[in-house]
């Protein structure tokens, strides 16, 4: 089982918000998850949780970061 760290949505139309999850890659995106790792406010552009320690666990696990949460990823650790 190949492991992403990617981003899911939530919210309602016109007002989204994104999900920073570890995920199975054959899931589809809004599908079931293996872990929560954060939250990203596209429209204040501001991560509003960040759990770093189990960001770094999956990776030591061999998960993959996609861009879109690698970037997301850097702007919460910046912010901290």
């Amino acid at each position: 089982m190949a492991v992403k760290i990617r981003l899911s949505r939530l919210g309602t139309k016109n007002r989204p918000y994104w999900r920073l999850v570890a995920v199975d890659e054959r899931v589809k995106r809004d599908g079931a998850v293996l872990d929560n790792l954060g939250t990203y406010d596209p429209i204040k552009h501001s991560v509003i949780q960040l759990h770093t320690d189990r960001i770094k666990y999956w990776t030591s696990m061999g998960a993959l970061c996609t861009d879109a949460a690698s970037k997301i990823i850097k702007m919460g650790v910046a912010g901290k």
